[in-house]
């Protein structure tokens, strides 16, 4: 396999880290790559670290916007720039082994959507990371796995950083608007555009790919997106893509994701200050909710506690071998 590869980059204010984040992308040992950089209109030195690097090897391609356009248009922009048969998208503070695209490809078939790895998220040295999003053995499985896993929180990446996709389902799957009840803009706090991409892509596909491998190395610092928020904007907002692609493709998971949903207003009791008052403002249309299933739902996840807390503990100690 020889197709170009277009690691994508979409950046602001990573001055401190962008370099590290080239590095790592220039450094593949599979040698067809172009690395298209869009700066949307930092106000440190990331432009002038990203330039130095365009002039030193031809593979970056610079882009700057004249003013920041918002995260998910800077994310499409990389996107709309790029020429390759597959995308890749590496955000700005994170890492790549340089083995990553050497290892992932091979897996692509013309039935696999994706293809991603095993990630481990670190603060000083990638390698001493906590180890997550490991399913089992390296190879291909049903597509129809990655969304009941995705659609139930249940260890899958929601972020495209670990992973790659053909550049055309890229430019088709990745939404700057999302349609919802309480009138968020997904443009701008882009929280769950990342995952509505998965979704949609292997909605379209029988198979995804997984390296079981940790390629893809996640930075946590102060200024990084998590996938925890003590305010629950996060989780809350991730359900409300959930929600959105379980009612319109998977409608057999509604109880499921409803179900997730309501624990969540319960965990979060100021899910009412992003305009999400009760479950019914989850779905765009008027969802009818079992609570049937609801009440077996609870059950199940208190007989359950126990052994999640094992297999979390299980996890980290795993990570740190």
């Amino acid at each position: 396999m020889d197709n170009l590869v277009s690691i994508l980059v979409p950046v602001y204010n990573r001055e401190h880290f962008i370099a590290e984040t080239l590095h790592s992308a220039l450094s593949q040992t599979y040698k067809n790559i172009e690395l298209i950089v869009v700066d949307n209109a930092s106000q440190d030195d990331t432009w002038r670290v990203i330039l130095d690097f365009a002039a030193k090897d031809s593979r970056v391609k610079a882009f700057r916007n004249e003013t920041n356009i918002g995260p998910v248009k800077n994310w499409k922009r990389c996107i709309e720039k790029a020429s390759g048969f597959y995308g890749k998208i590496l955000w700005s503070d994170d890492l790549i082994s340089p083995n990553y695209l050497a290892k992932c490809l091979p897996l692509f078939d013309e039935e696999t959507a994706f293809v991603y790895s095993g990630v481990k998220i670190f603060t000083d040295s990638p390698e001493d990371g906590d180890a997550c999003y490991f399913i089992g053995n390296t190879g291909l499985r049903k597509s129809s796995e990655y969304i009941t896993r995705a659609l139930i929180d249940n260890n899958v990446p929601v972020s495209p950083g670990c992973a790659v996709f053909r550049l055309d389902d890229l430019k088709k799957n990745l939404l700057v608007d999302i349609e919802n009840r309480v009138n968020s803009d997904f443009s701008m706090h882009a929280i769950g555009n990342d995952l509505l991409l998965f979704l949609l892509t292997a909605k379209d596909y029988k198979k995804f790919g997984f390296v079981a491998e940790a390629l893809s190395f996640f930075r946590a610092h102060p200024g990084s997106i998590t996938i925890s928020s003590v305010d629950g904007k996060l989780p809350l907002h991730y359900m409300l893509v959930r929600a959105y692609f379980a009612e319109r493709f998977k409608n057999d998971m509604i109880d499921q994701v409803a179900a997730n949903a309501w624990f969540l207003l319960k965990k979060y009791p100021s899910h009412s200050s992003f305009g999400i008052n009760d479950l019914s403002d989850f779905f765009c249309d008027d969802v009818k909710i079992n609570y049937n299933f609801f009440a077996l739902s609870l059950i199940k996840r208190l007989v359950w506690m126990p052994v999640r807390v094992a297999r979390k503990i299980f996890r980290m100690l795993e990570g740190k071998k």
